[in-house]
């Protein structure tokens, strides 16, 4: 059974002290291939490093908007010109919006203003995006509406509504399943998971985020994702390996790895 990761963190400092024991551990579960996510400009060197010297991760760039604080206007015409310089770059991202501590208007203004900007930069580079939406889903699916992006995306973490999840899949993108989906009490993501075509979904881990259910608390790593794998297939009825083949073809559809 091969799988892939559709997105971790595994550039982040909880991993320094085992990095390599770590992506062992995930490839001797079938892991074969891990999607990285950038964040902040000045770790783009750091992710882009992690990738070249591991041919079974695939690099993203782009700013976060968790981390708005470490964000200058310049870094998005940064963020061009490294885009324009790395071709092994896979998709934009990690970017969106997070309304979660409820920010000021301004605030709110400042990450419309650098999430638009770096969807710009995914049209105008032919690439996909890796969304973090976090109480706006309604407000980015009517902007990603608006703009009509050629190569959608990974909504990362999806935790929306069934009609959300469609208008999403409407406009190109996969959506990401990780370990909120191990949580019985997610029984809204769970009615998702279970019901949209099989088509519309990718797995991930957010390593070293989101847990699974019982590992609350510690480190998650991207070997938790045959779990993942395993609670869809119960939820869907459907066989493992057939499930595992048919998530592999969505990440291939929507990133074209080699």
């Amino acid at each position: 059974m091969l799988l892939t990761d559709a997105h971790c963190h595994l550039d982040f400092p909880d991993f320094d002290s085992d990095r390599e024991a770590m992506l062992q551990r995930a490839r001797e579960m079938g892991v074969r291939r891990f999607i990285l996510p950038g964040t902040t400009a000045a770790t783009w060197q750091r992710t882009l490093d992690l990738a070249a010297s591991h041919p079974d991760i695939h690099p993203c760039l782009g700013l976060h908007p968790y981390f708005m604080e470490e964000h200058r206007e310049e870094h998005l015409a940064d963020l061009e010109q490294w885009l324009e310089s790395h071709p092994e770059v896979v998709a934009v991202g990690e970017i969106g919006i997070d309304f979660w501590n409820s920010p000021s208007q301004k605030e709110k203004d400042r990450q419309w203003s650098i999430f638009d900007a770096q969807l710009k930069l995914a049209k105008k580079f032919n690439l996909p995006v890796v969304l973090h939406i976090r109480k706006a889903m309604d407000e980015v699916t009517q902007r990603l509406r608006q703009l009509q992006l050629p190569q959608g995306g990974l909504a990362h973490a999806f935790s929306g509504s069934q009609q959300q999840a469609e208008k999403l899949v409407e406009l190109g993108f996969k959506l990401g399943l990780g370990g909120a989906l191990t949580y019985p009490r997610a029984q809204k993501l769970r009615r998702v998971a279970a019901h949209l075509p099989v088509s519309s979904f990718l797995l991930e881990t957010d390593s070293p985020d989101m847990p699974l259910n019982g590992q609350q608390g510690q480190r998650n790593e991207p070997a938790n994702i045959l779990q993942v794998l395993k609670t869809l297939a119960k939820l869907r009825q459907v066989d493992e390996q057939q499930l595992a083949d048919e998530l592999e073809k969505n990440l291939q559809n929507l990133l074209q790895l080699p």
